[in-house]
């Protein structure tokens, strides 16, 4: 690949990933709102148009009053209320299907016009069928709660949140890779910076169980919980494994935890980048990373104390998305400047560690 086509390829992957982190965003702002069951079929291709008669209104509302969602939950929705929630799912599927074709079409006209080498093409071929995985995830979730339960199954949800920050993340790391003309890794604080990125995924896996049982709704104070460190019911239930899948208590304690750790690595890491990393790209990654660790945790603080509404948690969702694509920034960065940092002259004092 020529300079030139890294760029462009670069700069087509950065709008993907920009996409999908929009795409976040709404899907966060479709579950705080209820409306992700509002659409019972998978449509592919004829569900990208919206209904467009009154007939088609009604027809798509009576299949809404069979799920237990209605019955249940909104029994006395009318067909204007069920606009409301149509809508926000409709555009949540909407842009998963521009997504498909933001990257589907590109990466075809790049194959076709050889500027793709061979293992970028394989590389970029899986994360197209991750995006295609995505879909069907994505369905397979909604079909949790159309069934018994009005609620999804917090493990699909926590599935499909995870599946889309994957596809993210390649997408991002790849753009990184390009514009850095594949430096070779070989930095020491390299692997100490993706182990940071891999716990902000597993933070944010953490909060889509949080949000999958509804755990942001009980113990609304911090630091405490409800006035414990650690809360009573953390281990209520037998066997005890289960607490870290269904106990509210367990599991915002765990998504806090993990949180407090991040809290004092990557300040840790910002001053180890500091000392160590000479370049301007891995300190102002390194500072972006603390901005973005202070915004979320912030937005967390007030989501929860606040009792979840829909515009901090909307955000403290997408930011999770920003503090992942840091830390990957952070980590890229610190490999690339310790791979092709200039060797120390004669005299020169050695850094420290």
């Amino acid at each position: 690949m020529t300079a030139t086509d890294q760029r462009t390829v670069a700069a087509w992957l950065l709008v993907c990933a920009a996409l999908v982190f929009a795409m976040v965003v709404v899907g966060g702002v479709t579950r705080l709102t209820h409306s992700g069951l509002s659409i019972v079929e998978w449509q592919p291709l004829v569900g990208t148009l919206p209904p467009l008669s009154e007939g088609e209104w009604r027809t798509l509302f009576e299949k809404y009053q069979q799920t237990p969602e209605f019955k249940q939950v909104n029994f006395d929705m009318d067909l204007a209320g069920f606009k409301g929630i149509f809508w926000w799912e409709y555009f949540h599927r909407l842009l998963g299907r521009t997504i498909g074709l933001v990257f589907l079409l590109p990466f075809l006209w790049f194959l076709l016009r050889r500027r793709l080498d061979a293992r970028l093409a394989w590389q970029l071929g899986g994360v197209f069928l991750l995006g295609a995985l995505q879909g069907a995830l994505g369905w397979y979730m909604v079909a949790s709660g159309l069934v018994d339960n009005p609620r999804v199954s917090h493990f699909r949800l926590t599935a499909h949140l995870g599946m889309a920050l994957a596809i993210f993340a390649a997408e991002l790391w790849l753009a990184l890779r390009l514009l850095s003309a594949n430096a070779p890794a070989t930095g020491r604080l390299g692997r100490p910076a993706l182990a940071l990125a891999a716990l902000v995924f597993v933070m944010a896996l953490s909060g889509g169980f949080v949000a999958g049982l509804r755990a942001g709704y009980a113990y609304n104070s911090f630091p405490l919980m409800n006035g414990h460190l650690v809360p009573p019911e953390i281990l209520m239930l037998e066997p005890w494994w289960q607490n870290f899948l269904y106990n509210f208590a367990t599991v915002q304690f765990v998504h806090r935890g993990i949180g407090w750790l991040l809290i004092f690595l990557v300040p840790w890491l910002w001053w180890r980048a500091r000392r160590e990393a000479p370049d301007s790209q891995s300190r102002l990654a390194s500072n972006l990373l603390l901005v973005a660790l202070a915004l979320q945790v912030t937005l967390g603080i007030v989501t929860l104390v606040n009792g979840v509404p829909l515009v901090p948690a909307a955000a403290h969702q997408g930011g999770a998305v920003v503090l992942l694509g840091v830390a990957l920034w952070v980590a890229h960065a610190l490999r690339s400047a310790a791979a092709t940092r200039p060797a120390p002259q004669s005299g020169d004092a050695p850094v420290p560690a």
